[in-house]
């Protein structure tokens, strides 16, 4: 799609979310948190108040409603994360600010995997603000569904080792990004592998050998068929003292039920709660006596 089709597109793909199953061979298109549900409207909405400079005593007299979002402020501090290339190169690509460095992500629309949505961003900006509460240094990570990579990317600029997974038609951009923003740059180089959800775990991440302190996802839950292996690759990665930091954006129902089934086997705490653009971020434990059934297996 060369040419200024191609941009076209590209900056049509932005401003939706994931897509969602349809029939065989099509995709449609789901929006992005940055509209107020399915009307389009801006979540923000502008108001202003205005006293009479003759009357102080008068009834306040309202030229425009504004209604400002409880989450406002902090959706706007993560999304102002974000920065284009001032030139439009050869090469398209996204900036982010994390770490304290620049961030340079290369998008695909060959698949939805290979796009940032927006709880990749919100899952940064909680690492790069917590960095004492949540600390990386040296710790062992793996992200589930990295996608562009940039929330691989963040966790080994903080100093993590970081285990980067994904399906297989995504790891060739996937290996792109994480390379050329985390060379040079690092601790420990992160190491991208293939991972399909609820296939080979114990032959690829044994649970004797393969112990993670987190486990990173950042939308992984839609309207796809495999929440079941989804379910099934958080039971097998997490051991007693795992921690998984999780941000979601709920859609529909299954985000929902995935939740609920989540919780039978994880304790679950929200971390923040971001209504505007409807994701959560969570982090989560496995329950104790999951824990202790899953090592004695």
């Amino acid at each position: 799609m060369p040419g200024i089709a191609w941009l076209v597109f590209l900056a049509f793909s932005m401003c939706w979310g994931p897509l969602s199953p349809a029939a065989p061979g099509h995709v449609k298109l789901l929006p992005l948190g940055c509209l107020d549900g399915e009307s389009g409207q801006s979540v923000f909405h502008r108001k202003t108040r205005r006293l009479r400079p003759d009357m102080e005593q008068d009834p306040v007299e309202e030229t425009e409603t504004q209604d400002v979002a409880p989450d406002a402020e902090l959706a706007a501090a993560i999304m102002m994360r974000h920065f284009c290339p001032s030139l439009i190169k050869t090469e398209a690509w996204e900036g982010y600010s994390f770490a304290d460095l620049e961030i340079k992500i290369k998008e695909s629309t060959d698949c939805y995997g290979a796009v940032l949505w927006p709880s990749a961003m919100v899952l940064c900006h909680f690492l790069d603000v917590h960095r004492e509460q949540f600390n990386l240094m040296d710790k062992n990570v793996i992200e589930i569904g990295a996608g562009t990579g940039l929330v691989t990317i963040v966790c080994s600029l903080l100093g993590a080792k970081v285990t980067s997974t994904d399906l297989p038609d995504v790891l060739g951009n996937l290996r792109y990004n994480v390379s050329r923003n985390t060379r040079g740059r690092c601790r420990y180089e992160p190491c991208v592998t293939e991972l399909s959800w609820g296939q080979q775990l114990e032959e690829r991440f044994p649970r004797a050998s393969c112990h993670f302190d987190y486990i990173m996802a950042a939308d992984v839950v839609y309207s796809h068929p495999f929440l079941n292996e989804l379910m099934e690759t958080f039971d097998h990665l997490c051991s007693e003292d795992t921690v998984i930091l999780w941000a979601m954006r709920f859609r529909l129902d299954p985000e929902n039920s995935f939740v609920d089934r989540f919780q039978a086997k994880f304790d679950l705490e929200e971390l923040y709660d971001l209504p505007s653009l409807r994701i959560k971020l969570y982090t989560a434990r496995k329950k104790r006596s999951q824990s202790q059934s899953g090592a004695a297996a």
